[in-house]
């Protein structure tokens, strides 16, 4: 090894960008809605070639302004880029800010890129007898390495770091010496930077090439020897390759000096850096920055960790005493913690005296934290495999299940006392789904409940929620994939029962402890936060609600279904006809390839007809809405869609959903997804079932009562996300419309039409109530006049009317973006919060769709809320008075009952109070009650 200083070079933007994306498909959004990808990600990568490399001089060096002189020589250089990400922009300021705390110098020369200074820096540290480490993914740097010069490319795709030396540079891109990569880049060219290349010369033939050649310079000299198209591609287009290379070439001139005492690698200022973090809520990052840098005399780097992992050993019967000694072993704190590296006592409980004891513990705690391991994913479904339990950190137990089912539920009723305690708080990561498999042996979950992954949902509604990546961001640990036990999704896939006990163990208990810990954090964020009421009022006596919804389950009419469907199938059959005599030829209707060139150069129905990034015409549905009124097939071919998808989505897919043990349909509601804090209906979807269409409409017959005995009751909010902004925004007329109970649509249009409300036309009532909606989702007059058959300056006119009758809710909406600018988010009337990352972005379509949101959000998550706050007061009642009808369905601002006839007189009442006095506003809530046979009836 070599005794030499060594100096690190990190490429800024090249690692911003790649921290970015590494993040890109579960963004780190904080609370103050700050998009951190990209800083996590670059501080990451610096905090680990600190840690890994112990560097003696450190810089980061910056690109600003591009390359002048590139751009001199070619304008179109890197012009096919995007635009850089919001987020990355927002990023830079904050990383330079890192910098400075770290003392790491920032390295930045107005006109050259970062390839350009590190170059420079590079080769004068080799005069200087440094060995120069070049941290970047960019392949060009490959150019540059010499016997002191070398790459350090970061991990990707789960490999570690490379370091690329004269012997990888040669393997890697077929060269004799490195300086031949400029050549290889020159004759390739690039399509990310716009490096035009010689036109056909890809990766093999550049390789050729310079095992023939050895360079740019050497193939043109020899273009005679080469043959046919490439001969005469190559001879046209020399200036164009010697371009290239040029292009391609790092410069090695930058004015910028290499200071060695001021590149040493010093300790950081912690506070300051701290201080930083914690204002971007790096909490794992920071923990990591301390292991790294706070030693005991905050002067040298803390590198390594010990850690015990502690178990039984064989036989030893240790269920609750402190686990004993154990062999020393490393933790590798340069990357995740993991069950590998942490110590941990998991125990496997299969017998009946240690079943005795873990009941026993269970009963004296305050809060267990316990996750079920079952045979699927389908909770009324499935059988019960085992159950992980646990309630301090990094210790639990996991009590495994045989596959026969009457010993399970003999061994599960052991556990009665436990899951019937009033006391003890039951914790889990969607806790639904285990309180549902419980209910499969009549076993339910009494007492208070902490669901983490709704805890979160409050705290981070834009993140993914699933407890890995939660595990990874918030206690810099990485569970074991499930993927590890039983394999990748398919055919192939392994039961959990099958897999060794002691896995199951190690896995299980994994996943209980981590949710345990996960609750302690996200307690202390919810109270941060002030959503500590809203968890424990709203979202989690709402997990109730929503199991018994569930479990409970809808009556669906097969037969009229069956008919349905081949109603449709003659409806479709038809419409093709049709579509294809207008059309004068067969062709599949379904493929946009096929039907794009049937409308737009056969028909011809419009002069400049839109394409999609790949050059297709685009025949998307907001595309064809616009021709369906002057163009008959194109409306047929939109019903034709629609009947399809009917069918397919729903008439004949809804009987495959049906329960074979209760016969009936069980969706599932996500509490989780919608960061407006609506619920979302999945396994079936029950809430996009089109109502707005006959047919459409008909699908709902399908939904009918439990039987004779019984009734579809359906509970409706009238107009409540237009009762909420007339409240919020204090605007009296409206407000004193609604206490009137007039027709609020009529009424509008009466004010900004200016005739009385008598002599209003149905036209003039419809645009009016187009206004009035299309107003809380921030409607444009394009938009309007898209929806309407007014004009586009008729639109803009009617906007204005509407805003000067209404000028407080204008000044409401106003606000609402100017407080979401000042703050990053905007709250319900419960204080739910809806994070705006974008609404200072510079780029004007991006803040427009968070201004709208600014407005939206508050309106249709109070209306979210609202509801909740019904089910929730609606449910206690009927458990109160152990009613027989039941609360099925919630859609948007419905509630669906299975209503027992001999209660009708009692519930309706209870149900319409209920509702309407959830929360009380200035306007009065309205709720509309209806009865039937199927729920179309009843609706």
């Amino acid at each position: 090894m070599s005794n030499k200083k060594r100096l690190f070079l990190l490429d800024a933007y090249a690692l911003i960008f790649r921290g970015y994306y590494a993040f890109i498909k579960n963004p780190r959004i904080n609370s103050k809605g700050l998009d951190t990808s990209a800083i996590m990600g670059f501080t990451n990568s610096l905090l680990d070639v600190i840690k890994r490399e112990k560097p003696d001089y450190l810089a980061v060096c910056f690109d600003k302004g591009g390359s002048a002189e590139r751009n001199d020589l070619f304008p179109e250089y890197k012009s096919n880029r995007q635009e850089t990400p919001e987020a990355i922009k927002i990023a830079v300021p904050y990383i330079e800010q890192i910098l400075e705390a770290m003392n790491i110098p920032a390295i930045v020369k107005e006109g050259f890129e970062a390839d350009d200074i590190i170059g420079t820096l590079a080769k004068k540290a080799e005069k200087e007898g440094l060995e120069t480490y070049m941290v970047t993914p960019d392949k060009d740097f490959a150019q540059l390495v010499s016997d002191n010069i070398f790459m350090y490319r970061p991990p990707r795709m789960g490999n570690g770091y490379e370091k690329w030396g004269v012997e990888e540079v040669k393997a890697k891109f077929g060269v004799e010496r490195p300086e031949q990569v400029i050549d290889f880049l020159g004759m390739m060219g690039d399509s990310v930077d716009n490096i035009p290349g010689l036109p056909g010369v890809g990766e093999k033939t550049a390789k050729k090439f310079l095992a023939a050649y050895g360079s740019m310079e050497g193939l043109f000299e020899n273009i005679d020897e080469l043959k046919g198209k490439m001969k005469e591609k190559v001879a046209s287009n020399q200036e164009l390759g010697l371009l290239s290379k040029k292009l391609a070439t790092i410069m090695l001139d930058v004015p910028v000096e290499l200071e060695q005492d001021k590149l040493i690698f010093e300790q950081p200022n912690i506070e300051k850096t701290k201080e930083i973090f914690t204002e971007l809520e790096f909490r794992r990052l920071t923990e990591n920055f301390l292991k790294t840098f706070a030693g005991p005399d905050e002067t040298t780097l803390n590198t390594t960790a010990k850690s015990t992992t502690k178990t039984t050993k064989e036989g030893q019967f240790d269920l609750f005493a402190t686990p004993g000694s154990g062999n020393a072993v490393h933790t590798d704190i340069e990357g995740f913690k993991t069950i590998k590296n942490t110590a941990h006592f998991y125990q496997l409980v299969n017998t009946a005296l240690a079943r005795k004891k873990l009941i026993q513990k269970l009963l004296q705690q305050t809060s267990v934290c316990f996750d079920t391991e079952t045979t699927g994913l389908k909770a009324l479904e499935v059988e019960l495999i085992g159950i992980a339990f646990s309630w301090e950190n990094n210790k639990g137990y996991y009590v495994s299940f045989p596959e026969n089912q009457n010993e399970t539920k003999e061994i599960l009723e052991e556990f009665r006392p436990f899951f019937e305690s009033e006391t003890i708080k039951k914790i889990g990561h969607n806790i639904k789904y285990d309180i549902k498999v419980l209910s499969n042996y009549n076993m339910p979950v009494a007492g208070n409940l902490f669901d983490t992954m709704i805890a979160h949902y409050l705290i981070n509604p834009d993140m993914r929620h699933n407890m890995d990546v939660l595990a990874e961001t918030y206690l810099n640990y990485q569970p074991v994939p499930i993927t590890d036990l039983i394999g990748k999704k398919g055919k192939n896939q392994l039961s959990m029962r099958v897999v060794d006990l002691a896995k199951q163990t190690e896995y299980a208990v994994e996943d209980a402890d981590i949710t345990f810990q996960l609750k302690q954090h996200f307690e202390q964020e919810l109270e941060a936060s002030n959503l500590t009421k809203l968890f424990k009022e709203v979202e989690t006596p709402l997990v109730a609600v929503l199991t018994a919804m569930e479990i409970e389950g809808i009556n669906l009419d097969t037969s009229f279904l069956k008919k349905l469907s081949e109603e449709l199938t003659n409806d479709i059959a038809t419409l093709e006809k049709n579509i294809f005599e207008q059309a004068g030829e067969e062709f599949n209707i379904a493929s946009p390839k096929q039907l794009g060139p049937i409308l737009f150069e056969k028909l011809k129905l419009v002069d400049k007809p839109k394409k999609t990034k790949t050059g297709q015409y685009s025949t998307a549905e907001d595309v064809l809405s616009y021709l369906a009124n002057d163009h008959k097939i194109v409306a047929d071919i939109l019903e034709y869609r629609q009947y399809k998808k009917l069918q397919s989505t729903y008439v004949d897919a809804l009987p495959n959903e049906i329960n074979s043990k209760t016969g009936r349909i069980h969706t599932v509601y996500a509490q989780a997804v919608a960061a407006t804090g609506r619920l979302s209906s999945n396994n079936p979807n029950l809430q996009n079932i089109p109502i707005r269409t006959k047919r459409g409409q008909e699908v709902r017959k399908a939904f009918i009562p439990k039987d004779t005995n019984y009734v579809l009751l359906a509970a409706d909010y009238s107009q409540i996300e237009l009762r909420i902004i007339a409240a919020l925004s204090n605007e009296e007329t409206m407000i004193q419309d609604f206490i009137d109970g007039k027709d609020i649509h009529a009424s509008t249009a009466a004010k900004v039409f200016n005739v009385s409300i008598g002599d209003i036309t149905r036209e003039q009532r419809s645009n009016a109530k187009t206004v009035n909606f299309g107003i809380i989702y921030g409607v444009s007059a394009f938009g309007l006049s898209n929806q309407t058959n007014l004009t586009r300056s008729e639109s803009k006119e009617l906007i204005d009317a509407y805003y000067k009758t209404y000028p407080k809710l204008k000044n409401y909406m106003a606000k609402q973006v100017d407080f979401a600018r000042e703050h990053g988010y905007v709250e319900t009337i419960l204080g739910r919060k809806r994070y705006l990352k974008d609404i200072n972005s510079r780029n004007a379509i991006v803040r427009g769709a968070a201004e709208r949101n600014a407005v939206n959000a508050p309106i249709q998550g109070s209306a979210a809320d609202i509801i909740k706050l019904a089910m929730i007061n609606i449910q206690n009642r009927f458990k109160q008075e152990n009613f027989k009808s039941k609360m099925l369905l919630q859609v948007h601002d419905e509630l669906v009952f299975d209503a027992h006839k001999d209660e009708l007189d009692i519930i309706k009442p209870i149900i319409q109070s209920e509702m309407e006095n959830a929360f009380t506003m200035s306007v009065p809530l309205s709720v509309e009650i209806g009865l039937g046979n199927n729920w179309l009836e009843a609706h």
